[in-house]
């Protein structure tokens, strides 16, 4: 978990930085804006942008029960963050497993994608895909939502 924190605090601490410079250069307008900034970017690189986590365990068992696809993803990975934005509402259709707090989740990323863990890693129907299209992603979703 605190792997996943890092860059979040790195924005904050920087922000707080060049806010401070900027304060006592006599620019505390241009020191509220470049700290929200930093701040938008600390929430936006943080694991709260995405939903809630579950072990690789229970997802596979969630995943059999009800159909959605498994998304294995990471803190601060672009590519995750992007799939998250674009799928909406929808992303709460499908299974997040964080493979920086679950081991056997990294595991399953390294097994699917030949030794790394390469992310997002989407599992439909028992069949991995490594950064597919979010568009795709979301026709994969059970129809009965």
């Amino acid at each position: 978990m605190v792997r996943a924190l890092i860059l979040p605090i790195l924005f904050l601490v920087s922000g707080l930085m060049v806010a401070a410079g900027q304060i006592a250069a006599g620019s505390p307008g241009s020191a509220a804006v470049l700290l929200l900034v930093f701040v938008s970017l600390a929430g936006v690189f943080s694991p709260l942008a995405f939903p809630r986590s579950i072990s690789a365990a229970e997802a596979h068992r969630r995943g059999a029960a009800d159909g959605w696809p498994i998304v294995y993803w990471r803190a601060g990975c672009q590519y995750c963050l992007r799939l998250r934005i674009r799928l909406g509402r929808d992303a709460h259709r499908l299974h997040w497993v964080d493979i920086w707090r679950d081991p056997a989740g990294a595991a399953a990323v390294r097994a699917a994608t030949g030794g790394d863990e390469t992310v997002p890693t989407v599992v439909v129907a028992g069949r991995p895909y490594v950064n597919p299209d979010p568009d795709w992603v979301r026709e994969q979703l059970p129809r009965s939502m």
